[in-house]
């Protein structure tokens, strides 16, 4: 059931305000991630562009996100509002944590969080109204800024139901200042402590996966513990380089207090909390519109995960939504109990594959706040693969189940719009985790003297490789794209061959692998690695045994397929290279639409 409004919360903002609004807080989200992006050091985070940046609401609710990573930003709106009300935040503050099963997704992907108190924002001086030019001031100036401020006391009632963010008295009777909401970013750190290199094992538990980082203070009162941050870097192979990384995610994050900070005060706190009332209500609205165009029912879809890396195949995920109304609840009932490999999901991250297909639906407009996804209900049962439990491995089902649940759910909605929903794409990241093997021979084997010296220095590097898009009843699949929950960018060849001892030999679209259709799939791409230096390499992939799938008669995209020195490779391999030896990596093509004609 839809609920009930109060009919004065949707009279905050006019539309062309509620508009204004909703891209002034997408603009600190943008700042925080150009912030972190020019101050890290490494080409994962500086070049393939793998981080997120997002703002929430004093209880955890999502209020917007930058167009970043769909799996970083939907896991953390889901996992958001438990790690606020666990902890009593104070000024200065600062919590850092990868754990998949307290909040995170993989260890890789580690999670800074900082709240906004009334004093970052100066709050008390600021006007409740009128300071702002246009539509914004017209229908609230005036005799209306009374009324904001009696109404205040009512939000503020609603902000503090969360014992998390009551207001703390001191023992003096003195009041620490008011949580306001947090700036929040995510980036994946190609070394946190593995004993592989990539920090992207073939594991079975997650204590092989690296460092695991409960919720913690990293920061307290705006001071560093400098001896978490030690422990933490000292972790990796190169500590300078990763506490650079990190240090860039806390500049980020000092970037968006003060840039949100900023919008409150020339707000008010009364304007807004009202406009992210009216933003929620708005996201809702527009969801529940999109919603109600599908027709009610249920539709269920089965897809397969090829393998485990531990010898288990065909592994089942298994979707039934059931639509009524405006209302979708998503039941993953039937899917597999999770495995002994590392393609296990905590359910944050199902829950973030879901949040994308159906913002996939929702119009351009809509905005990325908790309102637009109030309509879903997930279900998954506890311990599968889905909704994994402690110790179980997790490093890809960040990376690669989340894929597999996308093209699941899409499957299902293709029963219900077949001419609004495409073939599936490649479906995997294709992930390669590399870097200077833990014994120092890498540096002997370097052939020339050109490359001694980067042989010498320790090194780790992780990178996805995109592949082909499924194709739609209009149009035909793109090639060589990054999809889904996926959205980097590919680090330049010219970066890759002058910081680590290696060269692309090939890089080039994997011609004819799209599936055949009337409309055709997109083709993959082929990307030829030789190594310059001994290297450990490990590789995981998804669709070599399962191909894309292709929709109203179309064929499904080729499989793909990985080689080392012109022998094939499992798909969830561990490599030990030699200086001269190659590494192929073909990816998956995208499913074909419709008959060939």
């Amino acid at each position: 059931m839809q609920q009930e409004k109060d009919p004065h919360r949707e009279q905050a903002l006019d539309p062309i305000a509620l508009s204004l609004f909703s891209s002034r807080l997408s603009a600190v989200c943008e700042e925080m991630g150009a912030v972190l992006r020019q101050a890290a050091l490494s080409p994962n985070i500086r070049d393939r562009l793998d981080f997120s940046c997002a703002v929430f609401d004093a209880q955890g609710a999502l209020c917007a996100q930058a167009a970043h990573i769909p799996v970083h930003l939907g896991s953390m709106a889901f996992a958001m509002a438990d790690l606020v009300a666990a902890h009593a935040w104070a000024e200065g503050d600062m919590l850092i944590l990868n754990d998949p099963f307290l909040g995170g997704t993989h260890l890789p992907d580690v999670t800074l969080i900082a709240p906004v108190f009334a004093s970052d924002c100066d709050v008390e001086s600021a006007p409740n109204s009128g300071s702002e030019s246009g539509s914004e001031s017209g229908s609230e100036s005036g005799s209306e800024s009374d009324s904001e401020s009696d109404s205040e006391s009512d939000s503020l009632s609603h902000v503090t139901k969360s014992d998390a963010t009551k207001v703390p008295v001191e023992a003096d009777g003195s009041k620490q200042p008011e949580l306001i909401a947090f700036v929040v970013n995510r980036a994946h750190h190609a070394d946190i402590g593995a004993t592989s290199p990539g920090s992207m094992p073939i594991s079975t538990r997650l204590d092989q996966e690296g460092l695991v980082i409960p919720p913690s203070l990293l920061l307290r009162g705006g001071e560093l513990d400098a001896v978490r941050f030690a422990g933490i870097t000292g972790a990796t192979r190169d500590s300078g380089a990763a506490g650079g990384d990190f240090l860039a995610q806390i500049s980020a994050n000092r970037a968006g207090i003060k840039r949100l900070g900023e919008l409150i005060e020339r707000l008010g706190m009364a304007r807004f909390r009202k406009s992210l009332d009216a933003l929620n209500d708005y996201g809702e609205r527009l969801a529940r519109a999109t919603l109600s165009e599908v027709p009610d029912g249920e539709y269920s879809f089965t897809d397969y995960m090829d393998d485990d890396g531990q010898g288990q195949r065909d592994i089942p995920i298994r979707v039934r939504l059931r639509i009524s109304g405006s209302e979708v609840e998503i039941d993953f009932a039937g899917t597999a109990a999770q495995v002994a490999g590392n393609i296990n999901c905590p359910l944050a991250v199902a829950a973030a594959a879901v949040f994308y297909v159906f913002r996939c639906l929702m119009p351009p407009q809509t905005p990325a706040c908790a309102g637009s996804f109030r309509p879903l209900r997930i279900q998954a049962p506890a311990g599968s693969l889905v909704n994994a439990s402690r110790p179980a491995a997790v490093a890809a089902g960040n990376v690669e189940t989340s894929m597999r649940i996308v093209d699941t759910v899409l499957g299902a909605l293709s029963q219900a719009l077949p001419k609004r929903i495409p073939a599936a794409s490649q479906g995997s990241m294709n992930n390669l985790a590399m870097g200077s093997p833990n014994s120092p021979r890498a540096a002997e084997q370097a052939p020339d003297r050109a490359i001694t010296a980067a042989a010498r220095q320790s090194w780790d590097y992780y990178e996805t490789i995109a592949g082909g898009i499924g194709a739609g009843a209009l149009h035909r699949g793109a090639s060589g794209r990054h999809s889904h929950m996926t959205n980097t960018l590919n680090t330049p060849i010219e970066v890759l061959e002058s910081r680590f001892p290696l060269r692309v030999r090939r890089y080039a679209v994997r011609t004819g692998s799209g599936g055949d259709g009337k409309h055709p799939g997109g083709d993959g791409l082929i990307r030829e690695y030789e190594f310059l230096a001994a290297t450990e390499a490990t590789l995981i992939g998804e669709r070599h045994t399962h191909a894309p799938w292709g929709l109203q008669g179309g064929s499904p995209g080729q499989p793909g397929r990985y080689r080392c020195n012109g022998q094939q490779v499992s798909a969830k391999v561990a490599l030990s290279l030699q200086a001269g030896d190659r590494l192929c990596i073909e990816t998956p093509g995208g499913g074909g639409y419709g008959l060939a004609g």
